[in-house]
């Protein structure tokens, strides 16, 4: 074995391991568009989640069928309606759907059943069980159209999907429900993904979408400058949906945020939007630190917000040790009450218990990240990685492309995070000017 993949292989496997053991025993409801299957996708993205599933992991995934629909509807030569962003279901739309329904399910249970090719797990089959765990009822008439045969979520089973979990069996839903009469209506993917999750107070909701995720500036075009916005508060991402228009389209950008807004306002921590596009985008997402999308996050418990001069008292109590043990540069109060706004912290109850600070240098893109300070009473909980992708989201949007730690004893922690060791030179000018020769940091960067 080369020396090369050992040097590869042993600092991916360490910085991966955390997360397997995170998410070991969590339930994900995965919500798949059909437009990800449409693509040729659908082999990929179960290998991933046989992966996932063997890791621990229970998995609620839930199919779409929209573009499969309107397929079966072009070819009986029937036009699709749409009104307020939901299909209208005639008797010949709800055919189309049941056959869309059963023909997605013979191919994603194919899929499961092989298992993980050409690996030791090939023989590995992911046992798949679908049922009739959603009650549905009619949409009706809403401003005066009559939607037929869409319906929308009434109840989940909750027990029975969470008996079938326990079994190591995936569950599989369609975007189906039945009346408590047998009558059958035509559902919303997204819908039925958020209400499962929700109801099962899952640990993630994940959509599979053609939408790359929310970008730093929503409504500005994808560029280096405008990238995704891989960490979104609740609070912020409530915001921005009220800005946005309505939603009509899987395409819009508050179409399958306001599913996550709405998951993570009624318990489920954390939520996600993945582009099926990217291979691996289920594994990048779950078991890498930066991931690849955006994932909107609840904060109420314990908010993450920017410092104010109110803040000084509780920043100093919480650095005060670590500058007594060496860990931290000792910083005066008259310094941190005229940098409070560089801060970002962590309250809970009124007690900050986590905080750090940007310094940037615009003249070179860069920033300082300083004063990454977690209480000892709450480490080992995330908070410092809630912090870095704070301080990095700070960072993108005053157009800075890197940020750089100095530090003496916690090296490896930021080396498992992204950033990489570089040589005193690196420092901007002005940077340089102030380094303490005396406690020989060592200098980490990260790009962004």
């Amino acid at each position: 074995m080369s020396a090369v993949f050992n040097f590869t292989f042993v600092p991916w496997f360490r910085s991966v391991a955390p997360y397997i053991h995170l998410h070991r025993g969590k339930t994900f409801v995965v919500g798949m568009a059909g437009e990800a299957i449409a693509a040729g996708k659908l082999p990929h993205i179960a290998q991933d989640l046989a992966l996932i599933q063997s890791m621990g992991v229970k998995i609620v995934l839930v199919h779409g069928f929209r573009p499969q629909v309107n397929e079966q509807l072009a070819a009986k030569g029937h036009e699709a309606r749409y009104a307020q962003g939901m299909r209208i279901t005639d008797s010949v739309a709800l055919d189309c759907a049941q056959e869309a329904a059963g023909q997605l399910r013979y191919e994603i249970e194919a899929a499961f059943s092989q298992g993980l090719p050409n690996t030791p797990m090939a023989g590995s089959t992911v046992r798949v069980i679908s049922g009739n765990f959603v009650t549905a009822r009619p949409v009706g008439i809403v401003d005066g159209v009559d939607f037929k045969h869409s319906g929308l979520v009434r109840k989940v089973d909750t027990q029975g999907i969470k008996q079938t979990l326990d079994m190591g069996a995936m569950v599989l839903l369609s975007p189906f429900g039945f009346s408590i009469t047998g009558e059958a209506f035509n559902l919303n993917m997204e819908e039925v993904a958020t209400r499962v999750a929700i109801e099962m107070q899952a640990d993630k909701l994940i959509f599979l979408t053609e939408v790359p995720g929310i970008r730093l500036n929503p409504g500005e075009p994808e560029s280096e400058d405008n990238p995704i916005d891989t960490e979104m508060p609740l609070a912020y991402a409530e915001r921005l949906l009220a800005e946005l228009p309505a939603a009509q389209q899987p395409s819009d950008i508050g179409f399958y945020l306001q599913h996550c807004v709405k998951a993570c306002k009624f318990g489920v921590e954390r939520s996600h939007i993945l582009p099926f596009g990217v291979d691996g985008a289920l594994l990048l997402e779950v078991y890498v630190h930066d991931g690849i999308g955006t994932m909107v996050i609840d904060e109420k418990l314990e908010e993450l917000r920017e410092a104010t001069v109110d803040d000084v008292g509780g920043i100093l109590q919480l650095i005060e040790p670590f500058e007594k043990d060496g860990t931290l540069v000792k910083r005066d109060r008259t310094e941190i009450e005229r940098d409070a706004g560089q801060y970002s912290v962590i309250e809970h109850d009124g007690v900050i218990f986590g905080c750090a600070a940007l310094y940037p240098y615009p003249e070179a893109r860069t920033g300082e990240m300083a004063a990454l300070t977690v209480s000892p009473q709450s480490q080992g909980q995330g908070d410092g990685e809630r912090l870095l992708k704070r301080v990095e989201q700070r960072a993108k949007a005053q157009g800075l492309t890197s940020i750089f730690v100095l530090t003496t004893r916690t090296m490896h922690w930021f080396l498992k995070r992204g950033f990489e060791v570089v040589d005193l030179s690196w420092l901007p000018e002005a940077r340089k000017r102030n380094y303490n020769l005396t406690r020989k940091s060592q200098v980490l960067v990260k790009q962004l």
